[in-house]
């Protein structure tokens, strides 16, 4: 039976640190990321000038990371269970990759937009 109340929220924010680390230690694409984010939250909070702005620009930069997790998951799984090559398994690599871009691209319109208004 699994863990009920505070232990099971801390068990949670436990396995969420580890994911976060292993993402981190194994992942190219997601270290660049987090450091971007380094540079761009700081900016965004400077740059917006209400505090929705604020929200718009720093919020649509953390979607970039989220996606990055959700496609180095399912690249992890894909890699565990097919050694060999397989259509479904170059496709479900390519759609979490497409999920990063389009989460760049959303962030980068937003950024634009918010700054050119």
């Amino acid at each position: 039976m699994g863990a009920k109340g505070w232990r099971r929220l801390v068990n949670a924010t436990g396995y969420s640190i580890a994911g976060f680390r292993a993402c981190f230690q194994n992942e190219e694409a997601f270290r660049q990321e987090i450091f971007g984010l380094l540079l761009f939250i700081p900016l965004g909070l400077w740059l917006g000038q209400n505090g929705l702005e604020r929200a718009l620009l720093v919020g649509v930069l953390l979607m970039i990371p989220l996606a990055e997790l959700f496609n180095s998951a399912i690249e992890a799984v894909v890699d565990r269970f097919g050694g060999e090559t397989h259509e479904l398994s170059g496709r479900a690599k390519d759609i979490g990759s497409a999920a990063v871009f389009l989460a760049i691209a959303m962030a980068a319109v937003v950024w634009l937009l918010v700054l050119m208004g």
